[in-house]
C-alpha cells in the first residue's frame, strides 16, 4: 500500500537513542543516591515522556510530585550535554527518508521527548530531510497515546486519514495510531518486541528498514 503522508515516532524508530538517554537518566538517579539501571532496561522505562521514565525508574515520584519535577529538571539538563554523544540514525533510516522525499512522500515526527529535545535532534540527525511537522511532548497536548496531537497533526496534513501511515517501536505508538484512525506500523528494530507491538493493534510489523520501505511504498 502507498501512503500520501508518514507520521514517524522519534526514539527507537527513526533514532538509537537509548545509551543517552540511559547516560542522563542515570546520572539524576547516582546524584540522588539512588540504584541506577542497565541500558537495556531502559527500553522499558522510556516512551511515555519524562515523567513516566521517572516514575518507573523511582518509584518514590508517583506520590511526589516536587521530586519528579526535581528529577526533570535534573535530566534535562543531564541530557542537553549528552544528547548526540552516542545517538545515530538506524542504519538505513536517512536513505528511506530521502526517498520518500523524493517521492513527494509528506513526512512528520511525533514524539513523547520534550519538544525542545525532539526539534533539535530532527534537525541535527536529519537536517537534509524535509519534515512538515516536528512535535514533542508539550503543554499544548498531553502525551501520546492520547489522541489530541496525533489528530491535529493529521489536520494540519491535508491528506486523506487512510492514505496516512503511523510507525512506531511501542505500545503507545500503536496505540496514537489506532487513535488518529491511522495505519499502525510496528517496527522491532526499536525499544518494544513484537508481541507488544501485535497486542496494541498493530496492523503491519517491520525487522528491517528494507521492510518498511516496501510497506511505505508499495
Amino acid at each position: 500500500m502507498k501512503f500520501d503522508a508518514v507520521i514517524f515516532d522519534l526514539d527507537g524508530t527513526l533514532l538509537d537513542s537509548l545509551e543517552d538517554i540511559a547516560a542522563a537518566a542515570n546520572s539524576v538517579l547516582a546524584a540522588l543516591g539512588r540504584a541506577t539501571y542497565p541500558v537495556a532496561e531502559y527500553r522499558v522505562l522510556v516512551g511515555d515522556g519524562l515523567g513516566m521514565l521517572f516514575e518507573r525508574a523511582l518509584p518514590d515520584c508517583v506520590n511526589s510530585p516536587e521530586l519528579k519535577a526535581d528529577c526533570m529538571r535534573r535530566f534535562e539538563e543531564a541530557y542537553s550535554e549528552c544528547w548526540n554523544n552516542r545517538s545515530k540514525p538506524y542504519e538505513g533510516i536517512r536513505e528511506l527518508l530521502e526517498e520518500l522525499n523524493e517521492r513527494s512522500v509528506s513526512l512528520s515526527v511525533l514524539s513523547n521527548k520534550a519538544d525542545a529535545f525532539t526539534k533539535r535532534c530532527v534537525e541535527y540527525f536529519f537536517e537534509s530531510i524535509r519534515f512538515g511537522h516536528v512535535l514533542g511532548q508539550t503543554e499544548r497536548f498531553p502525551r501520546k497515546p492520547d489522541p489530541a496531537s496525533v489528530q491535529w497533526m493529521v489536520s494540519q496534513l491535508g491528506v486523506d486519514v487512510d492514505r496516512i501511515a503511523y510507525v512506531g517501536d511501542t505500545n503507545t505508538d500503536m496505540k496514537t495510531a489506532l487513535g488518529g484512525g491511522l495505519y499502525a506500523i510496528g517496527v522491532t528494530w526499536g525499544f518494544r518486541p513484537e508481541r507488544e507491538l501485535l497486542s496494541a493493534g498493530a496492523m503491519h510489523i517491520c525487522h528491517d528498514v528494507r521492510q518498511l520501505t516496501e510497506s511505505l511504498l508499495g
